[in-house]
């Protein structure tokens, strides 16, 4: 009986180990808190590591392994991926442990921008703005081809994390046997879920297609051939904005159902959302608060004071605070720019993500099909290069010409900035090392409509532009 009793108590001992090694390996959640809401929006969790997540150290040493799979020398930096000086994590990346440490992305990825006055300025990083240097489809496809390339191994993978830290034994046997494989299925399957995007324009830098990732991955419907290649857009003074529509067809109203829907769209699970709500509804009040930063260099005051003027009696009804029309949709047959972005939005679509979360108390219910763009505030404007929505213009100086005068091949997401046509600069050598090309010959690509204030003097012209650096 006593030998009896000790079996049953070793037994039970070793079950109490085992399971508090596999909770601690598999299943203990531990997500980082920020003290600032501005670093909680820059290297938070908005909940993609639960389901896209990467093992840390399998994400870390993969360009190392696998630099030729880049654009250029410098890691993930070369596809635009920013760093903020003092943390460890880029920007737009989050670390979450889930059993074990993985890394994800979250809003900032998309919405913060880096600009330099001059080539040999230290970036400025600015929370909010559009990321027009992150070359998303480039990162997924560096993913994919690391795990398509025979070398992706364990062994490969393990010897090259040894030059920076030895792992533990057990961490070693799971990375072996679990992790990797595991990290290669999923990477193989995110690499499927966007294979759609092979025959179609390239969306480059700063761009994402929002609408087909929602319609083709989150909602399944059947992938066909249009093409919602748009600019990533600002996303500050949000609370300023309340009550108009969102997105740049308009396709919602609802500021909490864009925050929302973006972050499921992004890799969010819905248990998640459900779970740990309060974190998107703090990126949410950050954003409503959080203004674009001043024109960093002098402005012609008297000069914009004249463009203010001009922007009143020409451009106020659609783009001043209080306009009229600011915050609509502007029928495309009258605002005349590339409609590929809003035909990829369906009223099927809509329908089908307002009976996504059925159940859940996030539900959505706003969303819709609409027949334009929105006319935007512009607060921040000289930030928001290239324009128009699908970021086919490169400068204001641009956008005040004609269509057919405007440039008609570009490389974006170079971050250096262009203070004579305000924008950033897009020729040279250093654009095209650091951007991708735009060529407006492709579909979703036209630098046509938007004609308003074309016809105007070109002393008119540079005193609207003036004022236009003041909002």
């Amino acid at each position: 009986m006593k030998g009896y009793r000790a079996v049953v108590g070793v037994l039970l001992v070793l079950g109490v180990i085992s399971g508090v090694f596999v909770y601690n390996h598999f299943f203990r959640t531990r997500t980082p808190v920020f003290a600032s809401d501005e670093d909680h929006f820059l290297f938070g969790s908005i909940g993609t590591e639960d389901t896209d997540g990467i093992p840390y150290w399998l994400w870390l040493v993969l360009p190392r392994i696998f630099p030729e799979y880049l654009p250029s020398p410098g890691g993930y930096a070369s596809l635009g991926v920013l760093s903020k000086e003092g943390n460890e994590m880029p920007v737009g990346f989050s670390k979450a442990t889930i059993g074990y440490e993985r890394v994800g992305t979250n809003c900032a990825v998309c919405h913060t921008a880096s600009v330099r006055l001059r080539p040999d300025d230290p970036p400025m990083i600015v929370p909010a703005a559009p990321a027009h240097e992150l070359a998303m489809p480039q990162y997924l496809r560096f993913l994919s081809a690391c795990a398509s390339d025979p070398r992706f191994t364990a062994d490969t993978v393990l010897d090259e994390v040894a030059k920076n830290y030895r792992l533990p034994i057990s961490d070693r046997l799971i990375f072996r046997f679990i992790l990797i494989p595991s990290a290669k299925r999923n990477i193989l399957r995110l690499t499927a879920r966007y294979s759609w995007t092979h025959d179609r324009t390239e969306a480059g830098r700063g761009r994402v297609d929002l609408p087909n990732s929602a319609k083709f991955g989150l909602l399944r419907q059947p992938i066909g051939t249009t093409v919602g290649n748009a600019d990533m857009p600002p996303v500050w003074n949000l609370s300023a904005h309340s009550g108009r529509s969102y997105l740049w067809d308009g396709s919602n109203t609802n500021l909490q159902e864009v925050v929302v829907s973006s972050a499921i769209s992004a890799g969010s699970g819905t248990k998640w959302i459900d779970r740990d709500v309060t974190s998107l509804n703090r990126v949410q009040q950050y954003l409503s608060s959080v203004r674009p930063p001043a024109y960093p260099l002098p402005i012609d005051r008297p000069l914009a004071a004249l463009g203010a003027n001009l922007f009143e009696r020409d451009c106020g009804s659609c783009h001043s605070p209080g306009g009229t029309r600011t915050g609509t949709v502007v029928p495309i047959a009258e605002v005349g720019t590339d409609p590929y972005r809003l035909a990829a939005w369906t009223p099927a679509s809509a329908a089908a993500f307002n009976a996504y979360g059925s159940g859940h108390a996030w539900q959505f219910s706003h969303f819709r099909a609409t027949t334009g763009y929105v006319a935007v505030s512009l607060d921040g404007l000289w930030l928001r290069a290239p324009y128009l929505h699908n970021g086919s213009v490169p400068t204001l100086e641009d956008l005040l010409n004609p269509p057919a005068s405007r440039p008609s091949f570009f490389w974006r997401g170079y971050n250096v900035y262009d203070t004579h046509h305000v924008g950033f600069m897009t020729t040279g050598n250093e654009a095209r090392r650091e951007g991708t090309a735009f060529d407006t010959r492709q579909p979703g690509n036209s630098n046509a409509g938007h004609s308003y204030g074309t016809s105007l003097s070109p002393d008119d012209k540079r005193a609207l532009i003036e004022y236009l650096k003041t909002l």
